[in-house]
């Protein structure tokens, strides 16, 4: 059985950059490796991107949103993933938001969480491996 994983978005908007190839692949190749889940969170960033980044219309990030939404099991932010984030960012010293991705991956029950901004190879909580998949 493949490893339950949680794509963070800068990994997600690498599968959507046509600018650095390489990590475009490696990023689809991350969604690939196993049970991918995302959050509203990833969800929610991911838009704000590709309408700032990637100027897309509306209609095209609605596109974007129904394929995410049918490919990705999506864990809701609750007030549970809320106060779990506060106490993950107390423990562990990331900063808020990061804490709610690694929140959310922990819910879902995943034991990689592929993000380039978190501490390539740190455990969480006994159960989850940052890993950079571009390091």
């Amino acid at each position: 059985m493949p490893d339950k994983v949680f794509i963070d978005t800068n990994v997600l908007i690498y599968a959507y950059s046509e600018d650095e190839p390489d990590k475009r692949q490696r990023a689809i190749d991350c969604v690939r490796s196993g049970e991918a889940w995302i959050s509203t969170q990833v969800l929610n960033e991911t838009i704000n991107v590709l309408k700032r980044k990637f100027s897309l219309s509306y209609s095209q990030i609605r596109d974007a949103v129904q394929e995410l939404s049918e490919g990705f099991p999506i864990v809701f932010v609750s007030v549970n993933t809320i106060e779990m984030a506060l106490n993950l960012a107390e423990r562990y010293q990331y900063s808020y938001f990061d804490s709610l991705i690694l929140a959310s991956a922990l819910e879902a029950g995943c034991q990689i969480l592929y993000s380039e901004d978190l501490q390539d190879g740190q455990r969480i909580e006994n159960q989850l491996m940052i890993v950079n998949p571009f390091g």
